[in-house]
């Protein structure tokens, strides 16, 4: 893949970030019984659903940019559910939510069969879009609309409405909402250690909170989330790097350029084209399993030119 991939862009740490909340709640709702629970609490009214009538639709890639959603299944025939986490709030979430459900609906339509071009109406089950948000809630409404937030509220040609899901309960969305605000709790006293990640499961457990789940996933938790403080170290030990780098190149083109305007330019391009080079480098070999690469990419140069050719990402 070359430099269009959507992660260049993307700063270094948002990487990490969008991965921490990848690992837990993927693999919690990748069980269908998780997923049940998830999907009562959305419709407790619907007491005869089962899990075989649960089918996983998450989007593994969307477009040309190599994106996914969180989480996205359908129950039988009646209903398309697409459910994101976001711990930082932007209202760009409706956007995202709109263009994933797009492409599941397009997936849905290969997937029956089903010709966009005949002249017999389509069958399509019914949307429903929801975030579950686990940061800090200020004057956030519970439900967001496309057409208000980007629109003014005025009546536009396409609309999206997306519930937006914060309360700390008992039921499942609740229990994984607390689990996240323990564990950032827990980071701030011990930072990206170990302990970090018993103490969120110790005190979780005690709370009930993702009881279950915790006690028979406890191993692979723990070496999820320690794998993800890595990434983070490896990234954090970089940054430094690429500011110091840019800082170079970017005075060495100002003086050629011969202004101090120049300098000043040189150093913010320098800096930006170093940190969307290698954060998409870091991207891919996370995404590959390859953390030691990682690892030596940050004190290789020769080795980290090597892989910017391998992965075909422009310097």
């Amino acid at each position: 893949m070359g430099t269009n991939d959507k992660n260049q862009g993307m700063p270094l740490e948002a990487i990490t970030k969008r991965k921490i909340k990848d690992s837990v709640f993927t693999d919690l709702f990748r069980n269908k019984k998780y997923l049940l629970q998830l999907y009562q609490t959305l419709h407790p009214e619907d007491k005869e659903v089962t899990e075989n009538e649960l089918e996983d639709v998450t989007i593994k890639h969307i477009m040309v940019d190599g994106d996914y959603n969180d989480l996205g299944f359908s129950v039988g025939n009646r209903l398309l559910v697409l459910v994101e986490s976001q711990s930082t709030w932007s209202y760009n979430i409706i956007i995202r939510a709109l263009m994933y459900m797009m492409q599941t609906y397009h997936d849905y339509f290969q997937r029956t069969g089903q010709n966009l071009y005949g002249s017999k109406k389509v069958t399509l089950p019914k949307p429903e879009l929801y975030v579950i948000f686990t940061g800090e809630r200020n004057a956030i409404a519970d439900r967001i609309t496309l057409s208000q937030e980007f629109f003014e509220g005025e009546d536009v040609a396409i609309e999206a409405k997306v519930k937006v899901l914060y309360k700390e309960s008992e039921d499942i969305i609740g229990q994984y909402i607390i689990f996240c605000k323990v564990y950032n709790e827990q980071r701030k006293k011990f930072g990206c250690t170990e302990k970090t990640i018993n103490e969120t499961i110790r005190i979780c457990m005690n709370r009930n909170v993702l009881k279950e789940y915790l006690e028979s996933h406890k191993r692979e938790v723990i070496s999820m989330m320690m794998t993800l403080f890595e990434e983070e170290q490896i990234m954090k030990a970089y940054t430094k790097d690429v500011l110091e780098q840019g800082i170079e190149q970017g005075i060495e083109q100002g003086i050629e350029q011969g202004i101090e305007q120049g300098i000043e330019q040189g150093i913010e391009q320098g800096i930006k084209k170093g940190e969307d080079s290698f954060s998409l480098l870091m991207t891919k070999l996370f995404e590959a399993g390859r953390i030691q690469d990682a690892k030596l990419v940050t004190k290789d140069m020769e080795y980290r030119n090597q892989l910017y050719q391998e992965f075909e990402i422009k310097k």
